[in-house]
């Protein structure tokens, strides 16, 4: 499905950039966010901030309080909050994905009543698709929705639901028709079923990294959903959710750029300030070649995401250029947060030091919100090589 979106001019993406800066240097303190990630949740004020300046309706249609402005202007967002603080950088991602679902296959219905609210943020929506035995192959999910007299009845168990203690609904993958040999992906649907009810119990997973993301384990028995909470078409719901893989890989990756961009400056700091045998540590070639690789990957890595953001929104097949974006940066920032540990040594384990947890966070990349392996599989897949999975 095609969409319209503004394209921008690089003044007004630098523009956008220094603002986004602006507010990141002023409000999202070390402190502030270290209080945040030891907590393990957000300050819920940040979600108030966020949408007065416009931020979570950024990728929204005009019409529902949007400013539809595109993957482009989504990624330097991201990018910028996630170089201090990666788990504000998931909202902002599953909020994009959340507003692309929504919009391109809500019914009118839906799209009155929630996008005004998500671009307000006063309703979020959190993605419930990953179970305890499935992981990956997500098309062999056993979360069942029935039908009843007055909607559907929700019954199975999702992993790894971010935000899903904090959302107004979890658009939960369900098999609704039996499992067919050999098209899996046919009888699936997605329904946004409502949290607050006895129904739904999600539980807060105690991760190492993205701390503050709140990660859940969410258990539906007996739960509810009104006949117009299925999102879409029924039977159809993994297609759908394929329709906004290519925009979450991009802001992932555009995550985990960030993540690079916040190890750099650091590493680069630290190796200025630093002496020892009476010279800044940042005059032995010992420090400066790992500085100069993270540097080399990071221009690599925004590169590869600019490009893939431009063919998203212009409409052009960007699944290639998503898929890759999203592997290199990912590994790359697992690198460089491996190299701004050993420039820091001892002093980049401490928690005071932001370091530590970009070190932290850089791992979750390398497995979400797919595995590096399956992306490999994917890229090789259309190069021509038999499929493997």
């Amino acid at each position: 499905m095609t969409h319209q979106i503004h394209i921008h001019s690089p003044d007004e993406i630098d523009l956008f950039r220094a603002s986004i800066r602006g507010f990141v240097e002023g409000e999202l303190t070390e402190a502030r966010v270290r209080a945040m990630d030891d907590r393990r949740a957000l300050e819920p004020e940040l979600r108030s901030q966020m949408a007065q300046l416009g931020w979570l309706g950024l990728s929204l249609p005009e019409a529902y309080g949007g400013s539809a402005a595109g993957v482009e202007m989504g990624v330097v967002l991201v990018e910028e909050v996630s170089r201090v603080f990666p788990s504000l950088g998931t909202l902002l991602v599953l909020w994009a994905m959340g507003a692309r679902a929504v919009s391109q296959h809500g019914s009118d219905l839906q799209k009155s009543q929630i996008l005004p609210r998500m671009a307000d943020g006063a309703y979020a929506l959190a993605f419930g698709i990953s179970e305890p035995d499935g992981g990956t192959d997500a098309l062999r999910c056993k979360t069942r929705a029935t039908r009843t007299e007055s909607g559907w009845r929700v019954d199975g168990s999702k992993l790894y639901t971010s935000f899903a203690a904090e959302s107004d609904a979890i658009a939960t993958l369900c098999r609704t028709a039996p499992l067919e040999d050999g098209k899996p992906s046919r009888g699936l649907s997605v329904i946004l079923v409502p949290r607050a009810q006895d129904g739904v119990e999600t539980r807060r997973m105690n991760l190492m990294a993205h701390r503050a993301a709140c990660t859940c384990e969410t258990y539906f028995d007996d739960a509810r959903a009104a006949a117009d909470d299925l999102l879409g078409e029924e039977g159809r719901g993994f297609k759908q959710l394929l329709s906004t893989l290519d925009e979450e890989r991009i802001l992932a990756a555009a995550m985990y750029v960030g993540i690079m961009q916040g190890a750099l400056d650091g590493m680069v700091a630290y190796a200025c300030d630093r002496v020892a045998f009476g010279k800044q540590i940042g005059g032995f070639q010992a420090i400066q070649h790992p500085i100069a690789d993270v540097a080399t990957d990071l221009e690599h890595a925004r590169l590869m995401v600019s490009h893939a953001a431009r063919l998203f929104d212009r409409n052009e097949d960007s699944s290639n250029a998503a898929a890759m974006a999203k592997l290199f940066a990912s590994e790359a920032a697992a690198r460089a947060t491996d190299r701004g540990m050993r420039v820091m040594g001892g002093y980049g384990l401490v928690q005071e030091h932001s370091m530590e947890r970009l070190f932290r966070d850089a791992r979750l990349g390398l497995f979400s919100p797919i595995s590096n392996e399956m992306i490999r599989n994917q890229i090789g897949e259309r190069l021509g090589l038999p499929r493997s999975y």
